[in-house]
């Protein structure tokens, strides 16, 4: 037992001799921990070229640029355009973990609410429509062409000119878009009715249709939509 403690005793004092006269070996794994935990680059790029990059919050370009991750840290990076999805990719150097890419390279991916719909200046406002119909007659006509688009009905008053649809719900990838159709009497004589045509969006997929304050206006109408508009103008006279 004596001599294994010796032996032991003996071993520790020619490693700590060895560092001493040997520095390099303090170098050596001073350059490996470098190696592990040093701040790593990355030549980032995507299929978008004018496709806005963030990193952390803050624009650093466009296209393609060059990340840096920083010692035992992480990076966040958004990559956003109009017309595509969102993309967020989080690199980190850390120990146990994967280290960043020397390279890396996002196919972005197309935004199906935005092809699925068109911009439009109707969206949101109100839109005249005069008639020299009668109101009986125009008022059918509204009826009917309203619920060719949104079958459902949440309200509507015939004595007052005013009509109201359930909101029609879509869901996409990342979005999902709420619309419903508002006419209202704003003149008996001449014979004046607005109409509008609600379109919003909440940025989110899934999102409830009652949960109001998770929607914002959108400049956008889906496309089954786009021809309602037209279509009141184009029949009631």
């Amino acid at each position: 037992m004596k001599n294994l403690i010796l032996i032991l005793t003996l071993c520790i004092s020619s490693l700590a001799i060895a560092n001493n006269y040997y520095p390099e070996n303090k170098l050596i794994n001073s350059i490996n921990k470098e190696y592990v935990y040093g701040k790593k680059k990355i030549d980032f790029g995507c299929s978008v070229s004018d496709a806005e990059i963030f990193v952390n919050g803050k624009l650093l370009g466009k296209g393609n640029i060059e990340l840096v991750v920083p010692s035992k840290g992480c990076i966040m990076v958004i990559v956003k355009r109009v017309g595509y999805l969102t993309e967020r990719i989080e690199f980190c150097n850390k120990k146990n973990m994967s280290k960043p890419p020397r390279t890396y390279y996002l196919e972005m991916r197309r935004d199906d609410s935005f092809d699925a719909s068109i911009q439009t200046d109707i969206a949101n406002v109100d839109i005249e429509l005069k008639s020299t119909i009668g109101k009986t007659k125009t008022w059918k006509l509204i009826n009917q062409i309203v619920l060719s688009y949104i079958d459902v009905i949440e309200m509507t008053d015939k004595e007052t000119g005013y009509l109201r649809t359930s909101w029609s719900l879509k869901t996409f990838t990342q979005n999902t878009v709420r619309t419903r159709i508002i006419v209202k009497e704003s003149s008996s004589d001449p014979l004046i009715f607005k109409v509008k045509l609600v379109s919003e969006s909440s940025g989110m997929p899934l999102t409830s249709v009652k949960s109001d304050e998770l929607y914002k206006e959108w400049d956008r109408v889906l496309r089954s939509y786009s021809n309602i508009i037209s279509e009141l103008q184009a029949r009631i006279k």
